[in-house]
């Protein structure tokens, strides 16, 4: 009996291995999009300054884009870093603490201020890990949230945008 007990571990230990070693991890379920060509587009009906990066930085990746034109506009950009972390780029007509609410958490709070290209960005953050840049300037609020992100990494993005 120890003998048939001895044999059916090593059979299911030598499967475990085999299995680990054979094992393809799935491809990322999410999608890089071309985000590029869709802000060239809005920006023509934008009633806004749209802002974008001309290029991401090195590893990170667009997955979502999305334009809503008209008096209550909105542009969105969802990027992930190469660390595989959230960064969203939020523009809209909106007031500050609706973006943030809407874009961050309702709990978030203010954080202090950054300066980001001679321009103050003020920061908000909550309990979940993310941090805000937030400027408002004329009639449009821009965001930009990460979810784990380096304060560092979401500053230098800002200074990206044109």
């Amino acid at each position: 009996m120890v003998g048939a007990l001895i044999v059916l571990v090593a059979v299911v230990l030598g499967f475990v291995v085999f299995r680990d070693i054979n094992r393809a991890d799935p491809a990322s379920p999410v999608e890089d999009v071309d985000y590029a060509r869709t802000a060239e587009l809005a920006r023509e009906e934008a009633g806004f300054e749209l802002l974008s990066p001309p290029s991401l930085p090195e590893g990170w990746r667009a997955t979502s884009v999305d334009f809503t034109s008209g008096p209550r506009g909105s542009w969105h950009l969802g990027m992930l870093t190469a660390e595989e972390q959230y960064v969203g780029l939020e523009q809209s007509t909106g007031a500050p603490d609706s973006m943030v609410e809407t874009h961050v958490d309702a709990e978030a709070r203010p954080a202090g201020s950054v300066t980001v290209g001679g321009e103050r960005w003020r920061t908000w953050s909550d309990g979940g890990g993310d941090l805000a840049l937030v400027r408002r300037e004329a009639d449009t609020t821009t965001l930009v949230v990460g979810n784990d992100v380096p304060r560092e990494q979401l500053v230098a993005f800002a200074a990206s945008l044109r």
